[in-house]
């Protein structure tokens, strides 16, 4: 069978799946089983145990199950309220006031958190309630935190630059120091943005808050103390050499513990929520590596990536153009797949042809990274937008209108990484260098 036929065949079958509702991993296992039987005589049974078995017995996927379980166990604590409450008279002289709060703390979680959807979760079930209340614009209470929400994805610890670095066999303290300068250049992006609609559109403002005093602004400060403790406790250690980021995971659940222990919310009930959250959320991540891993190998025997590399590179495209064919093709693909499937599914095709166009592997993931936060706020499959969805009430398409302006800040913020890769790279360099 020629390869094109091959190619339409398998991508049939993928989509079948899913449109059927096959849970991903499945779907991917399903298709690598197909290209087998239809391309090789290898025995399935043995190729799959073995890869399967290589993909899942690393060191460094350890830190996964960790990371989320620390996220899991702020999220059933009063940390998480206490964030917002210290981070609400902080911005009060800003223009947009408190939708900073959406942005700010999006940031702060997702450093504690490592998860898109954790983090979209639980600001939003503390600030839209808050935000509605106080008067402030539905639009923008929904797109602030849709689109500050994806900071899941690159603050690190990230869940998904984990995956990344373990599927490409990257260093994952790497990755989490290039994430730092991209996580605050998109923040402040956002953050401009609130200020310029708020300046332009005062009319739909609600009235000015009272002016906090000095010692507002402390106690707020003291609230937010555990949760950059916490941060420094974490990020820190890897920075400092310190630890290992599996063993800063461990630092991480061991602080998430002690700090919801001070609380008063650690109670039996909390801690089995969180630990069975975490358990259905890494078994779900592990089966799509699985699937992943199986279908990489089994793509292999069919011969369909070195064909589409071959013809990239016949293409002859240079570096940006290649970059910007991979941005429509991203972008395209999150509408159907969530952004860790993106990862695992395509990092064993495309990191070839970016390392022949002299791309650098850890500048190249963040970018990456950059491009599936999009695809958590484009439909039909946003997972952001589900949590939305079910914090707000509203409809899919609506959600996804109100973040659109986000969606746009996102593509200009993979622009200027693309233009200016020192944001990414000059911390890890900096730092590795001393």
């Amino acid at each position: 069978m020629g390869i094109e036929p091959l190619a339409l065949i398998l991508v049939a079958i993928l989509f079948g799946c899913l449109a059927l509702g096959l849970w991903v991993g499945f779907a991917l296992i399903a298709v690598g089983l197909a290209a087998m039987l239809l391309a090789s005589s290898a025995p399935v049974e043995l190729v799959f145990a073995t890869k399967v078995w290589g993909a899942l017995n690393i060191w460094d996927l350890t830190a996964l199950p960790m990371f989320i379980w620390m996220g899991e166990i702020l999220f059933r604590s009063r940390l998480s309220s206490d964030m917002f409450s210290g981070l609400a008279p902080l911005t009060t002289r800003l223009p947009g006031r408190l939708l900073h709060a959406n942005i700010f703390g999006c940031a702060l979680f997702a450093a504690v958190s490592g998860s898109s959807a954790a983090t979209t979760a639980t600001v939003g079930r503390m600030s839209v309630p808050e935000l509605t209340r106080r008067g402030y614009d539905q639009r923008m209470i929904i797109g602030t935190l849709a689109g500050s929400g994806t900071f899941g994805f690159l603050i690190p610890p990230s869940i998904i630059l984990i995956v990344y670095g373990a599927a490409t066999e990257q260093s994952i303290a790497r990755l989490f120091l290039a994430g730092i300068g991209p996580g605050l250049m998109l923040a402040a992006l956002f953050s401009g943005y609130t200020m310029v609609w708020a300046l332009m559109n005062r009319a739909r403002m609600p009235a000015a808050e009272p002016v906090t005093s000095w010692a507002e602004k402390l106690r707020a400060l003291l609230l937010l103390g555990p949760t950059i403790l916490l941060i420094v406790a974490v990020i820190g250690s890897i920075y400092a050499g310190l630890a290992s980021p599996t063993e800063a995971a461990v630092v991480g659940v061991l602080g998430a513990l002690v700090l919801s222990g001070f609380g008063g919310s650690l109670n039996w009930q909390s801690t089995w929520g969180a630990l069975r959250g975490a358990t259905i959320t890494t078994c779900m991540i592990s089966f799509i590596l699985a699937g992943a891993a199986f279908l990489t190998v089994a793509m292999g025997y069919t011969g369909i990536p070195r064909a589409l590399a071959a013809w990239i590179g016949e293409q002859g495209y240079s570096a940006h153009a290649l970059l910007a064919a991979l941005v429509v093709f991203f972008i395209l693909l999150g509408m159907f797949l969530d952004g860790i499937s993106i990862v695992v599914l395509t990092t064993s095709v495309i990191l070839p042809m970016v390392l022949a166009a002299g791309i650098d592997p850890i500048w190249f993931g963040i970018f990456l990274v950059l491009v599936v936060e999009m695809s958590q706020i484009t439909p039909p499959v946003g997972f952001n937008l589900f949590v939305l969805q079910s914090i707000t009430g509203r409809g899919i398409f609506e959600i996804a209108r109100d973040a659109f302006p986000f969606f746009l800040l996102l593509v200009l913020a993979t622009a200027i990484l693309t233009l200016f890769p020192e944001i990414a790279l000059w911390i890890p360099q900096t730092m590795l260098a001393r």
